[in-house]
């Protein structure tokens, strides 16, 4: 389609009443469903998403719909098939809808350039070419990422209107019409186009054009209060431990993401486009649907709104959306007119999305033609394998070509890729005899590992990097989204979403290329610094970022306002009961480490002011005692560790639980994960659990690492992406020692080391001044 389309007799289709939690399954797809079902909740399960809700649609019904999981675990509230969630990206799909009925009314014109509609429109360019609606909806603008305002780090909500202002000050990336190059911003643009023609507000317009029309009752793009009374609780996740509540942040450029919907509304929407056409006519739907800007017969592609792909002989259509922790895929074959959709309350969880959508097809489609339904692939863990393929793995004769190298990470019996040209961290699982990746983010490709290289863990140690890049390393943006900026293997690297991974390359000093592939693919990432060399801001193709500046980051002691006065914590404390426990514990016997290795190092922190709490915790007495058995296995490492170079410094090792107590009264809730719960005991308490690091042997200097010990921040995660090869080769080069003794390390303090037998042994109060004085007893 070209230019205007006549103005075509609209179709509209009655919707059926559907149940509130679930629809069908129909008996045509009962199988499917008890099949999709058994997949749905093992995926849940292993991929923890709080809720998921899926739809299926064969023409114009609604087969099955179910939900799973909690749309809001406070309430204990099970997620159902009209769950609300944020649909993300498949948002570009009515608006673009919306576009092309302004076409049809011969409104807008698809090739005519969009400052006949937005004459204030002038993002900086170098280039002649126009851009135009059908190149902003096929993704062939040229237009950055994002915009400068409005874009997915700004939590302030701008207005559509001064979001699409901003673009002013952006420059195009590249030649409009030339390449594909994905574009929130543009779709931006053409969501103001539609406000702009059409007159009102682009969420009033969608809701009155498109989704009233549609029987999408409990949709919108805006958030009403009875979608958000509705709305699944989400998740934000990083691939370093953390979790946290999503925030509830309206996009500026909502026409490409602020679409708040649930799995059986999408449903009546695939039974509209099945139709042939309900709110636009069959053959504007058909145009929509042909790749956009591609060679004569390339199958695959942008259509105007919708992903075009040849898909297993078939030709598949959909989107997929990400926003703020919510991931949906919306997938239909329209020769079959078959369609799924899946939603789920974590974000960046579009590889379950798409794998139970991509099942979902297969199914119907055998159903539909009364054949067998194809087997459901099935993975599991590595499992003891995990530390054989842990390692570098690059093609033999490759040289220092990052493509086709890649990382092997071995945690706890699962095995994670990431490979060194960019992408993101993904599980990688046992497929019968084969590697293949199972995670939220991605499905199916297979590892092969034949005509590799490995070079194991931790390898050699690395060089330091270029003095000129330190400055830049650290955290930028908000504490829901911070960007991490790092050095790996010579070059600089960004963590974007605590997801995407990708190396930089320099073009002049302080400003960076993103590669090819990635979510800022031919945009830069600039530094502005202060006189002393350190950022201060950061620029990410359109989008401006201030640092973190992180407590504890400059190398001081990370310290906290204590809730109530310390004095007053420990009178209670001391006064308190110790919690109950039931079991045939081993009798304690605490031994002193430096009894054991004089060459052991202390560092004992709650015997000083030098600590979070800044006052001591311990009296003088304080030595560092630990179960025997724990004692023993640490001296290995201690000892094995000499062979590198390498010693143990103990910040702490047995504590009473009193102390525990009084850290718990102390710490603000959300800082409680790096403390413990004292209802349940520490393993410190059962003198089970080692805080240490390193110090090297020849010079007594301690071992520089991501964080300082007892940092309260993401940088204590044990896989915390931040800082330099060096650093994170320290940490590892510790965790793989301990790891080799039967320790293992906490989930958030890459310090803090427990050893595998602390459940034989009970919680101890016992002061250092009573086991000082039995220390005859002890060797």
């Amino acid at each position: 389609m070209r230019g205007r389309v006549a103005l075509l007799a609209l179709v509209f289709l009655p919707s059926p009443v559907l149940g509130q939690a679930a629809v069908g399954p129909t008996k045509r797809y009962e199988e499917v469903a008890r099949v999709l079902d058994r997949l749905v909740t093992r995926e849940v399960a292993d991929k923890g998403l709080p809720a998921l809700s899926l739809a299926l649609v064969d023409d114009q019904e609604v087969v099955w719909a179910k939900g799973y999981g909690l749309a809001d675990p406070a309430r204990k509230a099970p997620a159902t098939a009209e769950t609300v969630y944020r649909a993300g990206s498949v948002s570009k799909l009515f608006t673009a809808l919306a576009v092309m009925q302004l076409v049809e009314q011969g409104r807008l014109d698809l090739d005519a350039p969009v400052t006949k509609y937005l004459p204030d429109f002038k993002p900086i360019s170098k280039y002649d070419k126009p851009i135009t609606l059908r190149m902003i909806l096929s993704h062939r603008s040229g237009l950055p990422r994002e915009a400068p305002v409005g874009h997915y780090f700004d939590d302030s909500s701008p207005s559509l209107e001064k979001t699409v202002r901003s673009l002013n000050q952006a420059e195009v990336v590249c030649e409009p019409g030339t390449r594909m190059k994905y574009s929130n911003a543009g779709v931006a643009v053409a969501g103001r186009v539609v406000e702009v023609v059409a007159g009102q507000r682009f969420a009033r317009h969608a809701h009155n054009r498109l989704l009233d029309l549609l029987g999408m009752k409990k949709s919108g793009f805006e958030p009403s209060p009875e979608l958000t009374r509705d709305l699944a609780h989400a998740v934000l996740w990083t691939d370093y431990g953390r979790e946290h509540d999503a925030p509830v942040v309206e996009l500026g450029t909502g026409p490409a993401g602020g679409l708040y919907t649930t799995a059986l509304d999408l449903g009546h929407f695939l039974r509209a486009l099945f139709s042939g056409g309900k709110v636009v006519a069959p053959e504007t739907l058909a145009a929509m649907t042909e790749p956009q800007f591609v060679a004569a017969g390339e199958k695959g592609g942008r259509g105007l709104g919708f992903v075009v792909e040849e898909w297993e002989g078939r030709k598949r259509l959909g989107h997929g959306g990400n926003v703020h922790g919510y991931s949906t895929q919306l997938s239909f074959l329209p020769g079959e007119r078959l369609g799924v959709v899946v939603m789920t309350s974590r974000d960046f969880a579009g590889g379950v999305a798409r794998h139970v959508a991509d099942v979902a097809l297969r199914l119907m489609a055998a159903a539909r033609a009364g054949k067998p339904l194809p087997p459901v692939e099935e993975t599991s863990p590595v499992g003891d394998y995990a530390r054989r393929y842990a390692g570098r793995w690059e093609i033999i004769g490759k040289g220092s070509d990052p493509v086709g190298v890649f990382d092997l990470i071995e945690r706890d019996g699962r095995l994670w890729r990431l490979p060194l040209a960019g992408g993101p961290r993904v599980e990688v699982r046992r497929l019968g005899k084969e590697l293949v990746v199972d995670d939220r983010r991605l499905f199916g490709e297979k590892i092969v590992l034949d005509g590799f290289m490995r070079e194991p863990e931790p390898g050699k140690k690395p060089p330091e990097p270029p003095a000129k890049w330190l400055g830049l390393l650290g955290e930028y943006g908000g504490e829901h989204l911070p960007v991490i900026v790092s050095e790996k293997d010579g070059r600089l690297w960004v963590c974007l979403f605590s997801a995407a991974h990708y190396p930089l390359k320099e073009h002049v000093d302080d400003v960076f290329a993103f590669p090819d592939g990635s979510l800022f693919e031919g945009e830069t990432m600039a530094f502005a610094r202060d006189k002393a060399g350190r950022a201060t801001r950061l620029t990410m193709g359109t989008i401006p970022l201030e640092r973190r500046f992180l407590d504890g980051e400059d190398g001081r002691t990370f310290k906290i306002k204590p809730l109530r006065p310390v004095d007053e914590l420990r009178r209670e404390a001391l006064k308190a009961t110790m919690p109950a426990e039931k079991g045939d514990f081993r009798k304690p016997d605490l031994v002193d480490l430096t009894a054991l290795d004089a060459t052991f190092r202390l560092d004992l922190r709650y015997a000083t002011a030098n600590n979070f709490l800044d006052t001591p915790l311990y009296t003088a007495a304080a030595k560092a005692y630990m179960q025997r058995p724990a004692a023993e296995a640490l001296t290995r490492v201690h000892k094995k560790l000499a062979s590198r170079g390498y010693g143990l410094l103990i910040y702490d090792a047995y504590r009473p639980w009193h102390v525990t107590k009084m850290f718990w009264e102390a710490t603000p809730e959300k800082q409680r994960v790096f403390v413990a719960d004292p209802s349940k005991g520490s393993r410190h308490n059962r003198g089970c659990a080692v805080d240490l690091t390193l110090y090297d042997r020849a010079t007594g200097k301690v071992i520089d690492t991501v964080s300082g010990y007892d940092e309260f921040s993401d940088r204590a995660y044990p896989d915390y992406p931040g800082g330099t090869s060096p650093r994170r080769w320290h940490r590892e080069l510790l965790r793989r020692a301990m790891e080799a003794e039967g320790f293992s390390v906490y989930e958030a303090e890459w310090w803090h080391f427990d050893y595998k037998d602390w459940r034989k042994y009970p919680i101890l109060d016992e002061r250092f001044e009573k086991l000082d004085a039995a220390r005859g007893t002890h060797p």
